[in-house]
């Protein structure tokens, strides 16, 4: 499982743009609004970030 900041993303909009970046990559995704975090399984941590960048929510990596 790799864990993403991504920092501009602060609504219910947002979550849901996100979901819909990763969910055609991943096997889960799990959002956190609150921390502004995204769990995702099953995808490489490159291909994750570039979607999410082209779906305009940068992120990065988290330890």
């Amino acid at each position: 499982m790799i864990r993403l900041s991504v920092p501009n993303m602060n609504c219910g909009h947002c979550k849901a743009s996100v979901e819909a970046a990763l969910k055609p990559i991943a096997q889960s995704v799990e959002v956190d609004l609150t921390l502004r975090e995204v769990k995702v399984e099953g995808a490489d941590a490159g291909a994750a970030m570039a979607a999410l960048d082209e779906a305009g929510f940068p992120a990065t990596m988290l330890a």
